[in-house]
This record gives C-alpha cells, structure tokens and sequence, in this order.
C-alpha cells in the first residue's frame, strides 16, 4: 500500500478513498453520501479502516487496488490511512486508535491520552472557527512556513505509532489545548457549568460558567464552544449553548459533534428547519442591535444571536424563556410560550 495526496492528478486513477471521498474510488469514510461497503461500516473513518484490515475479505474489498488517498488533514484522516498502510499490525492499537480518532472528529473524550493525541496531530478543539489549524506535531517537525496538508501527511503518518504509545513525551504541544479542555471539563465537574435535559424532546440546555473564558482566554465570540466538555455531559440530539455575560445571555444552538458524519451506532441526528423559531424568538427580543439568525459557519452550529458583524452579542431573553420555546417548537407547540411571554392569545397556524 502507499499514500499520495489527493490532487486533480488521481482523478482518473483507482484508488481508496479514506476517510475523505472522492471520485473514481472504493470509499472507507463516514462523510456524507459516502459507498462504504456495508459490512466494514462505522462511525470514525478508522474504526472503518480497522473492520477493513481485518477482514478476511479485505482483498475483494479493496479488488486489489493498493493506492490510498484523503482528501484533507485531521486526526481521523492520519489514523485512518495509517491503519490500512499498515495492515493487520494495526489491530494491535485498535484501543488506543479509535478514542483518538474520536477526539479529533466528535470532539468527544474517552480518556486523556486520546485526547492529548489528537491535539499533537490536529491541535486542540477550541481553534478559531475562521482559521485552519496547522497540525502542531507537523508544525514542530516542519519548522516556520507554510505547510500544506500533503507535507503534513508526510511529517505526521511515520510518527503515529510513536505519538499514540509514547503521549506524554509530546507535552509541549498538547498542554496549552489539552488546559483549555480540562478547564471546560473542570467546570462540569464543580456544577458552575451544567446540562439540564428537556426531557423526551431530545434538547439539552447547556449553561457555561464564565471562568471558561477568563481562566484560559477562550473567547465566545471568535471560538468554537468547548465542544468536548459539551459533548462529555449532554444527551440530547439539540443543544442551546447559553453563556453568562454583562447585559445578557450568549447564546447558540448546535447539533452534537458527531452529527455531520453517516454513522452507524451514534443515533442519525435530524437537521431541522428553526425558522420559525427563530422568528418567534425575534418577537420576544428587545436588543434591536441583534438578531437570531441561522448559522453554519462551523460543522455543527445551526443558530445564533448575533450582531450586524456576525459575532455573537448578548440576549435580554433568560435561559428558561429561550429553553421553552425550543422544546415547544420541537414538539409542535411553539405558540404557547409566546402568548405568555408577551401577555397574549395567540391564534396563528
């Protein structure tokens, strides 16, 4: 087996496609509208290259073909095309493979070492939504400069084994990320952060604590929300991501991590159509500087309250109001809490 890069020159070549899809290829991803033969399906791209090194029809199943590709950098991507480079010796690191594969693309812990892992191949969680982040072991190996996703498969994939069994040699690049996710989790753990669940509607409210934000320098308003400790303590299938500031709420709503990739034993998530709701919300706001607005500027945001610049900006609406009205509009009773809020019958459709 040997790895190139996806570019325009392997459009007409057979190929296996993991992890990322592309055209003129057998796949092995999780990413949307992907043919994955369905008896090595699952929801990591690795855990899909696992079930395939394993298989005793692994040659039927690739028919052959010993060129892998990906299209794009991220932790999934490496250990995914790792696995099938390296064949059936993989296996051996199945345990550590999958939580670090779990990490990087769901955002989701299942042990420290999983985590620090994926943030010494990809980088921490908590990147700005609006700038890519250089993997920090290729950064380390390539020096200043400009690296291309290409050169980081190659800095990065002859050292996987080693950063996956040897984790705490590699401190300096996963602490500052690895703090701001413990700081998040810390959070959770003392209840100055909390998850109340809306019962069988499948909603979550999640309530960030402020300390967050000073303790490590995220900031709501340029940053992604700390999935990861969201992701550790909430069940449902929608989250209202609520944050304490001066004059009001943050606010954003979001899908689980997980929910933009086709799997297998996670729960299918339901895109929905919040327009209404949003409308509604609108009516019940009196901040004529912002507006909530749907929002998919990351992977799983679906609505936000924002400014006229697109950044974040606070609501005068309490949690409680804004938690209400989205378990009424899942449940198909969106008028109820309006009539309420604003001391009138409501008869709209």
């Amino acid at each position: 087996m040997r790895f190139q890069f996806y570019d325009e020159s392997l459009d007409q070549v057979p190929k296996l496609s993991v992890d990322g899809t592309v055209g003129n290829s057998i796949h092995f991803s999780h990413w949307e509208g992907n043919e994955t033969p369905a008896e090595v399906r699952a929801d990591t791209s690795t855990e899909i290259a696992l079930n395939l090194v394993a298989a005793p029809n692994r040659l039927e199943l690739t028919r052959g073909i010993e060129l892998v590709t990906n299209n794009h950098f991220d932790t999934d991507g490496v250990l995914s095309v790792w696995t099938v480079l390296t064949g059936e010796r993989a296996l051996e690191l199945r345990d550590k493979l999958i939580p670090a594969a779990e990490a990087g693309d769901f955002n989701e812990f299942k042990n420290e070492n999983a985590v620090r892992a994926s943030i010494v191949i990809q980088g921490a969680e908590q990147a700005s939504a609006t700038n890519d982040t250089v993997s920090p072991l290729a950064r380390q190996l390539f020096g200043e400069g400009y690296i291309d996703d290409a050169s980081c498969y190659e800095l990065v994939l002859p050292r996987v084994e080693h950063v996956l069994t040897n984790t705490d040699e590699y401190e300096p690049l996963w602490r500052e990320g690895w703090g701001q996710i413990a700081a998040a989790m810390e959070s959770f753990a003392r209840g100055t952060s909390r998850v109340e669940e809306q019962g069988d509607s499948h909603f979550s409210l999640v309530t960030l604590a402020p300390e967050i934000f000073s303790v490590t320098g995220f900031n709501p308003t340029r940053h992604a929300a700390p999935y990861m400790a969201i992701a550790h303590h909430a069940r449902g299938q929608l989250f209202l991501i609520a944050t304490p500031v001066k004059g009001g709420w943050f606010y954003r709503i979001d899908y689980p991590y997980y929910s933009w990739a086709e799997t297998v034993q996670r729960p299918r998530i339901q895109r929905r159509n919040l327009g209404r709701l949003l409308n509604w919300l609108n009516e019940l706001e009196r901040v004529p500087e912002g507006s909530w607005q749907t929002n998919q500027s990351e992977m799983t945001s679906a609505a936000k309250f924002l400014d006229a610049n697109g950044l974040l900006t606070p609501s005068t609406l309490s949690p409680d109001v804004v938690s209400e009205a989205m378990v009424r509009h899942i449940t198909g009773d969106s008028e109820t809490v309006l009539a309420k809020s604003t001391g009138t019958s409501s008869t709209h459709a």
